[in-house]
């Protein structure tokens, strides 16, 4: 009970000290050294991409050095692939139990070392364990820089910040037949290889320093889903190596081929039954209510169709219409890929505006890659690299409004803790598009080649008084034609698709504003 003299006593005592405040979100700590930090992660993650267009590019040399036959080359850029698209799914787990920085730095160490030692194995069975170990290591990257940049990154900023993960879609695989070509033609095949480890030295360097260090969760392995992983990873691995050798083993004409593609299948629905009920899933089903999400995941797809496509169609056209060796051909692919460095910043503040609606900057550059990939239907044999200057000039702004975009409506409006299940969701359909879409592209031209072959061969051997033996270049023609026709119709089919996801736009996705905060 108070009594008046303690309360006279209480009113002269100064008033309690204010509690401290809280500490600031992680949003708010942005500064240079998460900047070096987040710039580390891009610059692993461009090199992990940048390396598999190598290997594939310089893959002739690569074979002639080391003894391998074309069936062994296609193993070597095909376990590569399964094992980078596989580990997409379960690296953004992995992130959270271990700590973002410590499993970046030692993927990012692994990825490296498994390269220095790819050139020196003594046989193929060793070099195809070591490729498919970095390809592990280095598809583990980029679902690290998506959670970066949705982590740590102030709203303001945000969309710069996956303005740059955008790269690893319109400059990264452009870059890589320029580095091939430079290598191998001026160094030596093992630098195809080597080449990453100064980059990858400096990425380390500044994820180390750049990044805060966050606790081990430990606890999160009591409730791991071995079942999950079980099941998931070798459903993608066998997909992907049914997609990838598909074309070359004739597809459902291989038992191996059915094999892969069905039992992958099979694995692949009890994987996702699996994931629906899981407490801790790798990858979060009830996400897909999320019509944004669901919208960027399907158009994803067809995106990086047509921008695989408008980079393998005139390659393959110069390569075998005019013998275009990759350093003939690389100038064509820096016209798009250079300036992205600025193209995708100006996209980006563009996107920043809430004036903006990021829908139908979407559809703009869609219709602009549609009309980049009509102009290209109309080539001839006489087209040379510079018949498709003005193509590629389009596409420097039309890529990243395509891209930026689908980033923005899969990551805007997300809880704190789907940051990670989104990140796996993109990545992973990321990776398996780009691998499906090529399948789809040489399975294409496989059939429009044949068509055209036929129909030709037809024509000439009904025209009255052909002279075989006066035209000992019939056959050189007739195959250039053969080419162009068919790289003609490649671009039509990519036109189409990407005026047809146009129409999703007005229907399934709805608006949002800039980034607010997501983790």
């Amino acid at each position: 009970m108070s009594t008046p003299a303690a309360a006279s006593i209480a009113a002269t005592l100064p008033p309690p000290a204010p509690a401290p405040a809280p500490a600031a979100p992680v949003q708010a700590l942005f500064g240079v050294r998460l900047g070096v930090g987040l710039c580390g992660v891009l610059l692993a993650v461009l090199i992990s991409g940048i390396n598999e267009n190598v290997t594939k590019v310089a893959l002739a040399d690569i074979r002639g050095a080391m003894g391998f036959s074309v069936d062994d080359g296609s193993w070597i850029v095909a376990l590569y692939t399964a094992m980078s698209v596989s580990a997409m799914a379960f690296a953004p787990w992995c992130a959270v139990t271990f700590s973002l920085r410590r499993f970046a730095v030692c993927m990012i160490a692994a990825f490296m070392l498994l390269g220095v030692l790819c050139p020196l194995a003594p046989d193929l069975p060793s070099f195809l364990i070591l490729r498919a170990l970095q390809g592990l290591a280095g598809g583990a990257l980029p679902p690290l820089l998506m959670s970066v940049a949705l982590r740590f990154l102030p709203p303001g900023i945000k969309l710069y910040g996956l303005a740059g993960y955008a790269l690893t879609a319109t400059f990264g695989p452009s870059l890589g037949t320029p580095m091939a070509a430079l290598w191998v033609e001026y160094v030596g095949w093992q630098w195809a290889f080597w080449q990453i480890v100064p980059w990858c030295v400096a990425a380390i360097a500044m994820v180390a320093w750049g990044l805060p260090q966050d606790p081990l969760r430990l606890e999160r392995l009591a409730q791991f889903n071995g079942l999950g992983l079980s099941l998931g990873l070798p459903a993608l691995v066998m997909l992907v190596l049914g997609l990838v050798q598909g074309p070359r083993l004739d597809w459902f004409a291989s038992p191996l081929i059915c094999m892969l593609l069905g039992g992958g299948s099979g694995l692949l629905v009890l994987f996702l039954h699996n994931e629906w009920s899981h407490p801790l899933p790798f990858f979060k089903l009830q996400l897909l209510a999320n019509r944004n999400l669901s919208y960027a995941l399907i158009t994803l797809g067809g995106v990086l169709f047509v921008l695989l496509a408008v980079i393998l169609i005139p390659s393959s056209f110069l390569a075998k219409v005019h013998g275009y060796r990759p350093l003939q051909t690389a100038p064509l692919l820096l016209w798009v890929a250079i300036p992205q460095l600025l193209a995708l910043p100006l996209v980006a503040t563009l996107l920043n505006q809430r004036r903006v609606d990021a829908r139908w900057v979407q559809a703009i550059g869609l219709a602009m890659l549609g009309l980049a990939c009509w102009m290209g239907a109309q080539l001839t044999t006489e087209w040379n690299r510079d018949n498709f200057i003005v193509m590629q000039l389009v596409q420097i702004f039309a890529q990243p409004m395509a891209v930026l975009p689908l980033l923005m409506l899969a990551t805007g409006g997300l809880a704190p803790a789907d940051g990670p299940f989104a990140s796996a969701w993109f990545n992973t359909v990321k990776g398996f598009a780009a691998v499906l879409g090529g399948g789809v592209l040489e399975a294409a031209t496989t059939v429009r080649s044949h068509f055209h072959s036929t129909v030709l061969v037809d024509r000439l051997g009904n025209a009255p008084g052909l002279d075989i033996g006066a035209a000992p270049s019939l056959g050189t023609r007739l195959h250039a034609q053969v080419v162009a026709l068919t790289s003609a119709d490649l671009y039509l089919l990519v036109a189409m698709v990407a005026i047809a996801l146009i129409a999703l736009i007005p229907w399934l996705p709805i608006r949002i504003f800039p980034p607010r905060a997501v983790a």
